[in-house]
Formats: structure tokens, C-alpha cells, sequence
């Protein structure tokens, strides 16, 4: 099966009313989403991840949130659909894993009601052979005794277990394209490699495209296709993965690297922090939004900020100095292999 553009996320921009006034989480973001592809979102909190997953589906509230830009889906753009028509769209073709499955699940209703709800709404199919499907997607995620779970209640599951509903609700109605936000991070290593390799193995029998936003560049490295780095509200760096982890061309992305553990590292040194905060999205700074955090920062970055553009095929940066970065990089890649 051959890889088609699934969603096309063109100049996205996201931006709330406060009583403070406008706040744009979301400004300018741009990529694409393949069948059969895992494309990973990555950066520290707040740099607006999870906004560009709900403006996607446009979850956020519409009285008080501003979208601008295009997101083209079968040659629609969801921006300009009407609630009905998105409603047909979230949960049947394009469907979600939330960070939290006890937040996302309702206490009140077991989990094959949840699930069975979903081939109700979208797939028009009677209670019974509802709850039946509902048995066969819990069968589908591993889940133990699938005919005895489907009547427990959220509480009554582990954190693995709820996760792994949370999974089959969202791939009920076999979705083109799943977005999963963060779904390991409350879970134990154990639990989360096999979250991990279910999602994975689904993606290649659906041929569905996964969108995983991720803090973690170890999940990023053993599952993703592409790697989108976002800060602040914008994507700084695009590139395959083994690209983007060989030859990080922005210095945000060199450091978020260089600050995860490794076990053949120098214990007696301290790890590798990214100095300083994020900045308020009230405050964000004049030029490069990275300028005040980064030790390659020149007037030119404090005063103009660069644009996203792309150095080779595929991969993209913005970024001042990125050639400076790419030659240091080179340069210690070589003096550790003469060692």
C-alpha cells in the first residue's frame, strides 16, 4: 500500500481571548500527516503540542478560541466544516488517545457502553452487535477476558488497562489517522512498550497514520517515521528521525539530545540541562523565540526572527546559525569516533 497525504496542516494558527487579551498558542505551524507513517511531535510543555492536536479536531471552545490557517482533509478544509460535519469526522476518521485515560473515561458507564457508543453513533449498528464489536476491540488491544471487562466500570481497571480502552475506543470505527497525545506517560516501562508496539501494530494492519505527541525522544527514536521539535508556538526543526538524532540542526534540539540519559554516560558528571525557562506566550521575545536560552544567540537573533527553511530534502530548520550547529556537531562526531 502506497503512502497518500492523510491531513495537510497548513499555517496553522491557534489563538485564545483572555481577559489579558489575545494569546496565540499555535502561530504559523505547517506539515504534513502519510498513511502508515508515525509523525512525532516533541518539545517541552507549553510549547503548544497539544493545542495544535485539539485544533486538529477543533476541541477547543469556538467562543473563545480563534483558528486561522487550513487543514486540509480529503480535500476539505475542518476549519470551514460545520459541528455536524466534524462530528461525523472526530472519532470515525480522524480519532484521538488522550494523556489521562481516568479524565477521558466517564465513571459512570462501564467501558462497553463507552466503546459500543462509538459503532452506534458513527456506524449506525443496533446495542447488541455494538457490544459485540466493543468484545472484539478489547480482544483487539489484549486486554484479558474481554467479555467479562466489557461490563466494569473505569475504576474497576488498571492504568494499562484503561489506556488500552482508551486505545480501542479510538480505533473502533478504523480511523485513517490517530492522533495520541502523551499515552504512556502515566504509565510504568513495561506498560508503556506495549501501548507502544499495540499502537505500532495496528498502524501497519490499518495502513492508518499516527500523530504521537511525545516528550520523549526514546519513544521518538524507536517509533516515529518524522519528527517535528516545536517551542513556543512554532516548529523549529523537521526531519526524518535519524536525521534529526544524527545531525540536529537547531540548538534547542541539540539540547533536548544531549539532556536525555544514557547508559554508557560519564556518571560523575552532571546531566545536560537547557538553561533557563520558557518563555510567556504575553512575552515572547522579538526575534528568535530561543534567543534568551541560547549560547549561539547574536544580536541578529535578539532582533529578527529566521524563518523555517529547509536545507535538504525533507529537512527543515529555523535557526541563524544552524550551520555553525551542524559543524560543531560534525566536528565532535568525528573527534569521539578517533577516540
Amino acid at each position: 500500500m502506497g503512502k497518500e497525504c492523510l491531513l495537510e496542516v497548513k499555517n496553522l494558527k491557534t489563538t485564545f481571548m483572555t481577559e489579558k487579551g489575545p494569546v496565540t498558542a499555535v502561530n504559523g505551524v505547517s506539515f504534513e500527516i502519510y498513511s502508515g507513517e508515525t509523525l512525532g511531535i516533541v518539545g517541552e510543555s507549553g510549547c503548544g503540542k497539544s493545542v495544535t492536536s485539539e485544533s486538529i479536531l477543533r476541541l477547543l471552545n469556538e467562543n473563545t478560541t480563534k483558528y486561522e490557517g487550513e487543514l486540509i482533509y480529503k480535500g476539505s478544509n475542518l476549519l470551514s466544516l460545520s459541528e455536524d460535519q466534524m462530528r461525523h469526522i472526530r472519532g470515525n476518521e480522524i480519532s484521538m488517545i488522550f494523556q489521562d485515560p481516568m479524565t477521558s473515561l466517564n465513571p459512570v458507564y462501564t467501558i462497553g457502553y463507552q466503546i459500543a457508543e462509538s459503532f452506534i453513533i458513527h456506524q449506525r449498528l443496533g446495542k447488541e452487535e455494538a457490544y459485540t464489536q466493543a468484545i472484539e476491540m478489547l480482544k483487539l488491544t489484549g486486554i484479558p477476558s474481554p467479555e467479562k471487562r466489557v461490563n466494569e466500570y473505569p475504576h474497576e481497571l488498571s492504568g494499562g488497562m484503561r489506556q488500552r480502552v482508551m486505545i480501542a475506543m479510538a480505533l473502533a470505527c478504523n480511523p485513517n489517522l490517530l492522533i495520541a497525545d502523551e499515552p504512556t506517560t502515566a504509565l510504568d516501562v513495561t506498560i508503556q512498550a506495549q501501548i507502544l508496539d499495540l499502537i505500532q501494530g495496528l498502524k501497519k494492519e490499518l495502513n492508518m497514520g499516527v500523530m504521537l505527541i511525545t516528550h520523549d525522544l526514546g519513544v521518538v527514536a524507536e517509533v516515529c517515521t518524522r519528527v517535528v521539535v516545536m517551542y513556543l508556538g512554532q516548529i523549529i526543526e523537521e526531519a526524518e528521525v535519524g536525521s534529526l538524532f544524527s545531525e540536529p540542526l537547531h540548538p534547542y534540539t541539540k539540547g533536548l539530545l544531549k539532556s536525555v540519559p544514557r547508559l554508557d554516560g560519564d556518571r560523575s558528571k552532571n546531566m545536560h540541562v537547557i538553561e533557563g525557562m520558557v518563555p510567556s506566550l504575553n512575552n515572547i521575545p522579538r526575534g528568535c523565540r530561543f534567543a534568551p536560552r541560547c549560547s549561539y544567540s547574536t544580536s541578529l537573533c535578539e532582533e529578527k526572527p529566521p524563518e523555517l527553511k529547509e536545507i535538504e530534502d525533507g529537512h527543515k530548520v529555523r535557526c541563524w546559525h544552524y550551520e555553525t550547529v551542524l559543524q560543531e556537531g560534525r566536528r565532535k562526531g568525528i573527534a569521539d569516533a578517533v577516540r
